[in-house]
């Protein structure tokens, strides 16, 4: 039988956070575990929907369905294509702002705000293709069946609710990467100082800290790209089920 006072408290696993937030994390250097929400989803939605967007989000939700179109084309692959050659655009865009540090020299002085525009253009791109994707995919819910009409209903009153908050929290990013990016050159700096001085050992190549930051960069921008898929993707599975 067990000793009195050797039953220990079960320590629950932390459910790791997503991948961009976890990765937004480490950038940081806070060294803060990123654990799930204590509140549920609903609780979380009831504090950014306003009144006015929560009438327009119940009505979508409950209101009558509307008629169903016989004969509706399904999903066929120009859907499937678009969406893979927007990705695949996105995906070079942040491939050439990446080949855009492997260019500077390492002896170069440089400053983070030509990253810091470059992100802000992705950033502005990435909301405009996918939000272009989103409206092309509900009009062609719209034409499947009353249920998905319904579906892009509700999606749409969520992408005009939820998409001003979204990317008032994005805009820190590049905020958060220009930090990344001074702590990285000033840790060179310090560790050629030492060198130089005698008074220790460099552990970084001249240059590798703006590789690193590329690969960072390149990480979290690929990560944002994902995130903001999401909704797209769901779209784009419910209209596969036509």
């Amino acid at each position: 039988m067990p000793q009195p006072g050797a039953a220990k408290t079960l320590q629950r696993t932390p459910v790791p956070g997503p991948a961009f937030i976890r990765l937004l994390a480490r950038l940081a250097d806070t060294g803060v575990d990123v654990r799930p929400s204590p509140l549920a989803l609903s609780q979380r939605l009831s504090q950014w929907i306003d009144w006015n967007r929560a009438v327009a989000l119940s009505k979508a939700l409950d209101g009558r369905l509307p008629d169903a179109v016989d004969d509706a084309p399904g999903c066929d692959r120009n859907e499937e294509n678009e969406c893979a050659r927007v990705r695949t655009a996105l995906v070079n865009a942040i491939a050439e702002v990446s080949a855009l540090v492997e260019k500077i020299p390492a002896d170069a002085a440089m400053d983070y705000p030509v990253f810091r525009e470059r992100h802000l253009d992705l950033q502005r791109t990435m909301q405009a293709e996918t939000g272009r994707l989103r409206g092309r995919l509900r009009d062609r819910l719209t034409q499947q069946s009353a249920q998905l009409a319904r579906l892009a209903e509700v999606d749409a009153v969520m992408e005009l609710t939820l998409s001003p908050r979204e990317q008032t929290l994005l805009a820190t990013v590049p905020v958060l990467l220009g930090k990344h990016f001074d702590r990285l050159r000033e840790a060179a700096q310090t560790a050629a100082a030492d060198l130089q001085s005698g008074d220790g050992e460099i552990t970084l190549p001249p240059g590798s800290w703006l590789n690193l930051f590329r690969q960072d960069l390149q990480s979290v921008l690929l990560a944002e790209l994902e995130l903001r898929f999401h909704p797209v993707e769901g779209l784009l599975a419910a209209l596969r089920t036509r």
